[in-house]
């Protein structure tokens, strides 16, 4: 652990407050703002599609201007979209605050970078840790920012959640003053020809596929049943908002207090056995979510959908970093995102629709194929010894 290390540790923490705060509630405004109930979710999902939309430019913005100037751009520019957020909010306006979270997400982009950042201030032995460890710690992010923001909802009178996003601008500001004290290695780039593989060739790589398959797949399953969860109970179900939000908090809690031990268990048992254990545990997710809309069975669903999550996710990433070359470190950090982020984001787009159209226990019914095809391409990759 070095000084960049840290400081990319702690920055991490605020940086990924928009997450958590949004999920929690960005459904709620939604359904306070839309006309049409059924597009509560799309404000959720905008922040998604802002995140994947973005992502392939953030990773080629950070090889043009490096990682130290890169987050800072991201820092000012999420903390400036979260008062875009609140002003949407303060004159009810619903598409105002639809277009702040897809800003949000651009900034956001340059936050999922910050594991990148932190594999490469790391002898190559300790990446499974680093990994982990970066995850572990945003579990303060699971817990500072829905608390920061359930105290400040009523902070503008007659404006019920626009407090709740100026303290979002407060928190996702921290890592613009942190980040000053990074010391950055990035030289301008020297125009060279790229003499890496093409995308496709590194997609249809049997690793690369898996890892890549293993991190959309699993975020996208887990995001449709996050999204959802603050409209089925609250909405439909009419559980208080503080029960809606402890569910929330432990699903998140779940997502990266794992990172204590998937770290061991990388190093130990391999990425495909993770992966596969994570298959496992949604199948269970599935299972438990269709018995019974219960506050017990929504929590323990949620914390479960979590940790299955952070399996798939670290794991998926874990070998993402070992599937390609330096000189395409870039090129296959960017279309990694971007694929990711842009499955997530049809999970998350479709949760609202496929929630009032149908129900919850359909909603988790949809899951069941695409754990198969997670399966199918992880049994190939380990077939294929490559």
């Amino acid at each position: 652990m070095n000084r960049n290390l840290w400081i990319l540790i702690i920055s991490q923490i605020f940086s990924f407050t928009p997450g958590p705060i949004n999920v929690f509630l960005s459904g709620i405004v939604g359904t306070q703002l839309a006309v049409n109930k059924s597009f509560a979710t799309i404000p959720t999902a905008l922040l998604i599609v802002g995140t994947a939309s973005f992502s392939f430019f953030a990773a080629k913005i950070m090889s043009i201007i490096g990682r130290k100037k890169g987050f800072l751009l991201s820092s000012f520019f999420t903390s400036f979209s979260s008062l875009i957020a609140a002003y949407s909010i303060h004159i009810g306006s619903f598409y105002l605050f639809c277009l702040s979270c897809f800003l949000i997400g651009n900034g956001m982009a340059f936050t999922h970078q910050y594991r990148f950042a932190a594999v490469e201030n790391t002898e190559k032995e300790f990446i499974p840790k680093i990994l982990s460890f970066l995850m572990l710690v945003s579990i303060f992010a699971a817990l500072i920012g829905p608390n920061v923001a359930n105290q400040t909802i009523n902070l503008i009178p007659d404006s019920i959640y626009a407090g709740s996003y100026i303290s979002l601008a407060g928190l996702t500001f921290v890592p613009f003053i942190l980040l000053w004290f990074y010391q950055s290695d990035h030289k301008p780039a020297v125009k060279t020809e790229y003499v890496g593989r093409g995308y496709l060739e590194l997609i249809f790589q049997p690793r690369f596929l898996q890892a890549m398959v293993s991190a959309a797949l699993g975020y996208a399953i887990m995001s449709l049943l996050m999204t959802a969860t603050p409209i089925s109970m609250h909405v439909l179900h009419d559980f208080t908002l503080n029960d809606t939000k402890l569910v929330i908090q432990f699903h998140v809690i779940g997502m990266f207090l794992p990172s204590l031990f998937t770290g061991y268990f990388l190093k130990k048992f391999g990425h495909s056995k993770i992966i596969y254990t994570g298959i496992f545990i949604y199948f269970v997710v599935i299972v438990l979510s269709y018995l019974d809309q219960t506050f017990i069975n929504y929590l323990i669903s949620l914390i479960l959908l979590g940790v299955g999550w952070n399996f798939l996710y670290l794991a998926g990433t874990g070998l993402l970093v070992l599937s390609y070359k330096e000189e395409e470190k870039f090129r296959a950090q960017g279309i990694n995102d971007i694929i990711v982020f842009s499955i997530q984001a049809l999970g998350s787009l479709s949760a609202g629709y496929i929630l009032n159209t149908l129900s919850w226990k359909s909603l988790n019914m949809i899951v069941f194929p695409f754990l198969i095809i997670m399966l199918l391409v992880s049994i190939r990759a380990d077939l294929s010894k490559k």
